[in-house]
């Protein structure tokens, strides 16, 4: 039986039980002919959103795409879900392009993938040939890149809006991206006349991802030590310049490591060749400029490392949301120092442009202070994008390090004494000397005569970085704008320098460790190897990568559930009719020979697991925990066991608490819960902090957070 309606494509045909947030609502606003304005997380099912409209009317959608690769993937995708799809872009032979102009004629695709430069040469003849076409919509991915406001503009893309205004307003376009702050999807909005659009903003959060920052310092022994535990999984590095790409790739391949340079300035061959190989899994790791990575749609991508400061939120953003497409954890590090800053102010200004020179350096400031963060870093990435968020996310270095408040208003006073006293005309690192009675001979004859130089010489260079940090932060101190910033004075500083305001700040220690990229564990890791190995017999043969057969995520629920009919590999993830008819035989009998041997049988509940997968369940890292914690450990003996950091354990007990697993009396003491909802009820903030300072230090926050989830829960 056809499949027509929007529930029937994504359950018969994308083998997915449930739409994502907000999908079913976007796709019904296209399918009501309104034009559509799509902000959502990479990874978060934006293709599907234009995909299944095209299958549900009549006629053709004409997909804009940025770039060759994705199009290929996405085209190679949907024909192994029986899908008909295609093309049109310049690697492509005249008879090929032939071929497809043809099939259009004939009505024979749903799908036509387009590259924005195919309207510029010869563009009234494209657009007067599209408009003889039953053309069902127009889907604009990447559409950030029409915005001059945004991190990758395309000047390209200012066509787009000759060919909707051709299609007509009864053709709805669909823009799709996945950052956009208010100023980038207003110009989207109005640089492809869109008609009163419906803007669906579904949520940036990528609770998968875990955020890292590491300070900028033998930088390349912290990369191989991050990398050894990871050598068989997929990764992107990016750096800023060119030559850079290829050194590290070089170094990297040098100490074994399956790695390979990218960026604009290789020739066209070595660049696919270099991505082909990435895509297939057959190189581990790409070493790239920015230039690498729209649009690829490469789900198994683990872990994405920044070695320089991004120039914007925005790119970090899209460039982090690379890892971990799948839903599985991945891991965003970046390695920074302030230095990156001065470096870059001179790369984003515009020449002969003021105003939006001025947006950008704004732009770099923003990045620049999450590099110096102390508090959340997912909060501050949603904030920026005006999404509101708890102030503890559980998988940030600085939410899984337990940081200590302390009374800073004598560190303080001192900072801000010696700026006064070095008349505001000097950066950081010179204040940092000076506070510390430095010999160097940089410091200023005259200064070592002032009655503040050395008072901080108890202090390292680090604890006065970490508390300047902190300062500007608070609004304490500020820097001047220009190539060469000055640490300045506030209203705020007055008061503390005259003793009518303390300063709480969190003390300056050395991070202890971060468990990074905790992964499900393989319940049958020998048959995840074998289907592996099947997966990639079956993609050279499909020639495509191996992802698109299918994805990491839908390989862990194979070895965890072991699936032995048709009908139960149609209820693992990612598992339509056409797929299953496809390849089904084949992987049942993998692992039906896997598990006969081993007496093993089908795991699968009873209830349907496409619908659990959609509830947010813990994984078995929780379970474990929660084991340990009922066989009588404390949380530091869990976390000394388990090799991970104690608010990690908090986390997991908290989301365990979350799900009815758990209650927050078989973790915290009934007096102590007590005396947090005490504070609680007459505290009108809903952050931790507020309910923090108003208890004694040795409650944490992982036990207030706790404490605080029970109670959300189980109100009376």
């Amino acid at each position: 039986m056809q499949k027509t309606s929007p529930i029937e494509i994504l359950q018969g045909v994308f083998g997915y039980q449930q739409f994502r947030p907000q999908q079913e609502e976007i796709i019904q606003s296209v399918l009501s002919a309104r034009d559509t304005l799509v902000l959502m997380p990479t990874g978060g099912g934006k293709s599907l959103c234009y995909q299944i409209p095209a299958l549900v009317k009549d006629g053709i959608a004409i997909v804009i795409s940025p770039l060759i690769a994705l199009m290929k993937d996405q085209v190679d995708a949907l024909r192994l879900y029986g899908i008909a799809a295609a093309y049109l872009n310049s690697t492509q032979t005249q008879e090929q392009q032939s071929h497809i102009m043809t099939q259009l004629r004939n009505g024979e695709l749903k799908l036509l993938y387009l590259a924005p430069e195919r309207l510029l040469g010869r563009e009234e003849q494209f657009i007067e040939f599209i408009k003889t076409l039953n053309v069902s919509l127009v889907a604009v991915d990447e559409a950030h890149c029409i915005s001059s406001w945004g991190h990758d503009f395309r000047p390209e893309y200012l066509s787009l809006s000759k060919i909707t205004k051709a299609l007509g307003p009864a053709v709805p376009t669909i823009a799709l991206t996945a950052t956009a702050d208010d100023l980038t999807r207003n110009d989207i909005a109005e640089k492809l006349e869109l008609d009163r659009p419906n803007i669906m903003v579904t949520g940036f959060n990528r609770p998968n991802i875990q955020y890292l920052v590491k300070p900028k310092r033998n930088t390349y022994g912290h990369l191989l030590e991050f990398l050894s535990s990871r050598r068989e999984d997929s990764g992107i590095i990016y750096t800023l310049r060119r030559v850079d790409t290829e050194e590290l790739a070089e170094q990297l391949r040098n100490d074994g490591f399956s790695a390979k340079p990218y960026h604009a300035g290789l020739e066209r061959q070595v660049k696919d060749r270099h991505q082909e190989e990435f895509l297939r899994d057959e190189t581990k790791i790409i070493v790239a400029t920015i230039a690498f990575g729209m649009g690829i749609d490469k789900s198994n991508v683990r872990f994405v490392v920044h070695m320089d400061l991004p120039k914007n939120i925005e790119g970090y953003y899209q460039e982090t949301g690379r890892a971990g497409r799948d839903g599985l954890p991945s891991v965003a590090l970046m390695f920074y120092s302030y230095a990156d800053y001065f470096t870059l102010q001179k790369l984003v200004s515009i020449e002969g442009n003021e105003e939006q020179s001025q947006v950008m350096e704004k732009k770099l400031k923003e990045m620049a202070d999450y590099g110096d963060l102390k508090t959340c870093r997912r909060r501050y990435l949603l904030q920026y994008f005006g999404e509101q968020a708890g102030p503890y996310c559980g998988n940030c270095d600085n939410c899984l390090n337990n940081y200590e408040e302390i009374d800073a208003t004598e560190i303080a006073q001192k900072a801000l004494s010696a700026v006064a006293r070095l008349e505001q005309r000097f950066g950081a690192n010179y204040v940092i000397d000076f506070l510390r009675g430095s010999a160097s001979q940089k410091i200023w004859e005259g200064h070592k005569t002032l009655k503040t130089f050395g008072v901080g010489a108890e202090l390292s260079k680090e604890d006065w970085r970490h508390y300047i940090n902190e300062l500007l932060q608070h609004g304490l101190l500020k820097r001047s704008q220009g190539q060469y910033p000055v640490l300045q004075l506030t209203d705020q500083s007055m008061k503390v320098l005259h003793g009518h305001e303390s300063v709480t700040l969190t003390k300056a220690v050395k991070p202890s460790p971060v468990t990074v990229g905790e992964e499900h564990p393989e319940v049958h890791a020998e048959l995840a190897v074998q289907l592996k190995e099947l997966r990639k017999m079956i993609a050279d043969s499909e020639n495509v990568p191996a992802y698109v057969v299918f994805s990491d995520a839908s390989l862990q629920e194979l070895v965890m559930y072991l699936p032995a009919t048709e009908a139960e590999l149609e209820r693992i993830n990612g598992f339509g009719e056409v797929k299953v008819k496809r390849y089904g035989q084949v992987i049942l009998e993998q692992i039906i020979s896997y598990c006969k041997p081993l007496g093993l049988t089908s795991q699968l509940p009873a209830t349907s697991l496409k619908k659990k997968r959609e509830k947010s369940s813990p994984g078995e890292t929780h379970f474990k925990t929660l084991e340990l914690l009922q066989s009588g450990k404390t949380i530091d003996e869990i976390a000394s066991a388990r090799g991970l950091a104690p608010g990690t354990i908090e986390s997991h007990l908290d989301k365990l608490i979350k799900m009815g697993k758990l209650r927050a009396k078989e973790v915290v003491s009934e007096n102590r819960i007590n005396e947090i909802l005490k504070v609680l009820s007459n505290t009108q903030d809903v952050g931790l902090r507020p309910i923090k300072e108003q208890l004694p230090e040795d409650f944490s926050y992982g036990e207030i957070r706790m404490v605080v989830s029970d109670h959300q829960l189980n109100p009376k």
